[in-house]
């Protein structure tokens, strides 16, 4: 009987430890409504100070948020945070998901794995700047139409966080798609749940044949 708990436990444990590493990577995000000069310069340093009017996280696999297949009447904040997966989704300033002035501005805050020499690409519409570990990657701030920005990473090989500013302007449409998978991989909510259940069972189960 103690053989086939201590199976069932190892097996139930590899299970979960499983799920943990192929958890889907996911990155934290900030959207503040800023005037046009803002949103027309996507830097570091022109990302406010104060409290984000949306946050939310989003899938990374690849970061990707597009808007340009939909139709104009569904041009606004909401939806194009939706193109791209995003979830909970939290709106501290009222009427904001709906804002469709485009004057907007995003960061994006995560990890990433790099080596040195790599080579990747960025399509976007309007303007960014790519942070990682502390070396600016790509500088392309302004207002453009959709291009492909591509970029070659020159630091050192190794997991860093990274920081996306990304700035949307001038009207439709805003696309923003990374072909680098930005961040590592972390556990989702519920596995984490289902791994600290299972411990604790495990746990009881070595109690009570204790007692």
């Amino acid at each position: 009987m103690k053989r086939i708990l201590v199976g069932s436990a190892a097996a139930l444990l590899l299970s979960l430890l499983s799920a943990v590493a192929h958890a889907v990577p996911i990155v934290s995000g900030s959207v503040w409504i800023v005037a046009p000069g803002v949103a027309s310069a996507a830097t570091p340093a022109n990302v406010p100070g104060t409290q984000a009017d949306v946050t939310f996280l989003a899938p990374s696999d690849p970061l990707s948020f597009d808007s340009r297949g939909n139709p104009a009447s569904d041009y606004n904040l909401e939806n194009f945070l939706l193109t791209g997966g995003a979830f909970n989704i939290v709106e501290h300033t009222a009427g904001a998901l709906l804002n469709t002035t485009n004057n907007h501005l995003y960061q994006f805050l995560g990890q990433v794995t790099v080596t040195n020499g790599q080579n990747f690409g960025v399509l976007h519409d309007d303007g960014l700047t790519l942070v990682i570990g502390g070396l600016t990657v790509i500088s392309a701030p302004g207002p453009t139409s959709p291009v492909l920005t591509n970029a070659v990473y020159t630091g050192p090989t190794g997991t860093f966080d990274f920081e996306l500013v990304y700035g949307e302007c001038c009207g439709p449409p805003a696309a923003l798609i990374v072909a680098l998978p930005l961040v590592t991989p972390v556990p989702e909510p519920t596995t984490v749940l289902l791994l600290a259940a299972g411990l604790i069972g495990l746990g009881l189960v070595g109690r009570r044949r204790a007692v």
